[in-house]
């Protein structure tokens, strides 16, 4: 079982609306998430996400993984049939006693950039409950991206130094403020065969 440690009090509204203007204007910020701190960006900016790319060297063909505060900010990137298996899927997971965190691959709609489904049908998206990563989706107005702040195969980054140790200036911010405690990575489901792709 997690030990919570996010509290939103750990960084000030400002920091996070200060993030969230930067992304708005394709910057790219690390921020901290269940587990560890993730990179963030605005995901229909394809400069922002090639950049995110390079930064960690990763293999265009993989995808990315988007988190929104609702799944509302979800609908955009969704084909309509997977948005509704999304929605079903958020409920069951609530009401279960399990809270760990969740990634749910889901069919994304025709018009969403290669970039972020690499080689994929489906787009990885989570709804997350860590309140300053959920609060920083909410402040930019939408999902976005969430790939781990760290090099493409170098351990992820779990604090605000650690991750200005693996990347520096690279990055146009660092909000500071706890993970989630989570020891591992979400979980990842396929909506559409229901298989467990990590647990």
């Amino acid at each position: 079982m997690s030990t919570r440690r996010d509290d939103a009090s750990d960084v000030p509204g400002f920091r996070l609306r200060h993030g969230a203007r930067i992304m708005q204007a394709g910057g790219v910020v690390a921020y901290p998430t269940e587990g560890v701190f993730g990179l963030g960006c605005d995901p229909w900016d394809a400069g922002a996400v090639r950049r995110v790319l390079a930064l960690k060297g990763r293999d265009a063909a993989k995808g990315l993984i988007l988190l929104a505060a609702s799944a509302e900010h979800l609908e955009p990137f969704l084909e309509a049939h997977g948005f509704g298996l999304l929605i079903a899927a958020y409920r069951q997971w609530e009401a279960g006693d399990e809270r760990r965190a969740t990634t749910w691959v889901v069919r994304a709609a025709p018009e969403v950039p290669v970039l972020l489904r690499g080689q994929h049908a489906g787009l990885a998206v989570r709804i997350s409950k860590h309140r300053q990563a959920a609060a920083l989706s909410r402040a930019f107005g939408g999902a976005i991206v969430s790939t781990s702040a760290n090099r493409s195969g170098r351990p992820p980054a779990r604090s605000a130094l650690e991750s200005r140790l693996r990347l520096g200036a690279a990055v146009d911010m660092v909000i500071g403020g706890a993970t989630g405690g989570e020891q591992r990575p979400s979980r990842i489901v396929d909506l559409e065969s229901g298989s467990v792709l990590r647990d």
